[in-house]
């Protein structure tokens, strides 16, 4: 009977072992961060909308022009002010009042989930050179809304400076200071 209960527990043991590195390499696993999924969640739904289209379009048939179409589609559930030509706080960035302009899906938002749908379609198969989310399309249309949002608002959107030149000016400022001899 000693025999059979050390055989046991010699398995019992090595079967332990086995499952706590098992639980050590499942610990090590970390969880998604909110940035993958974020873009998981966007590619769902964009390959949903694809689902819904009469007739429904394959994730191998779509291209740009579905892309533009999921971005307008979006515009519906914007939380953007952003005023027409014709109204009154065109150009005002922060308007007194209200008004009947629409709500739109901010630029910086849009531009976002292109850039996760990029990274998405590209993870899951599709090839970087045929990327209908990073067409010329699409960057385009990015474009104008930002063109259109800003004029908008009455507030352009400032090109980030370039570290570099920020740099060499501080030195040549730095380099052109006269010494005075004493």
């Amino acid at each position: 009977m000693s025999v059979e209960k050390g055989k046991g527990i010699a398995e019992g043991s090595s079967r332990s072992t086995a499952s706590t590195n098992d639980e050590h390499h499942q610990q090590r696993v970390l969880p998604p961060s909110r940035y993958e999924l974020q873009k998981r969640r966007d590619w769902n739904t964009f390959g949903q909308y694809l689902r819904n289209q009469r007739p429904p379009i394959t994730i191998s048939q779509f291209n740009s022009n579905h892309v533009l179409e999921f971005l307008r589609y979006l515009d519906q559930f914007g939380k953007t002010k952003v005023h027409l030509h014709g109204c009154i706080y065109f150009g005002q960035p922060e308007p007194p009042g209200p008004c009947a302009c629409p709500l739109r899906q901010a630029w910086g938002s849009l531009d976002a989930l292109i850039g996760r749908l990029r990274a998405a379609y590209e993870e899951n198969g599709g090839l970087p050179e045929a990327n209908p989310f990073a067409g010329g399309s699409i960057r385009i249309f990015l474009r104008e809304v930002k063109d259109s949002q800003a004029k908008a608002r009455g507030i352009p959107y400032k090109k980030k400076s370039r570290r570099r030149g920020a740099t060499k000016a501080k030195n040549d400022a730095y380099n052109n200071i006269p010494i005075s001899e004493s």
